[in-house]
């Protein structure tokens, strides 16, 4: 098994789930998880933008550029 692997697998598991994503500048995005592509960039369904913990914007559909993200967790409830 190489490195890749478990991260491939990671991502199969959560695409199409809600995520949390971390940016840099600490601003929390969850949202369900559309597209996720070799430079982090992530597209993201039924968005909510989180600054500070508490619930700033609400958006459809949101795209995050890759180099500004901290980090991706999925989340354990399921958006319908």
């Amino acid at each position: 098994m190489n490195r890749k692997e478990p991260l491939t697998q990671f991502i199969q598991q959560i695409h199409g789930r809600p995520v949390v994503v971390k940016l840099n500048s600490g601003v929390d995005y969850r949202g369900v998880l559309a597209c996720l592509d070799g430079y982090m960039n992530i597209a993201l369904e039924q968005t909510e933008e989180y600054v500070n913990g508490q619930l700033k914007e609400k958006y459809g559909d949101a795209f995050l550029r890759g180099n500004n993200v901290l980090y991706i967790s999925s989340q354990k409830r399921r958006y319908n």
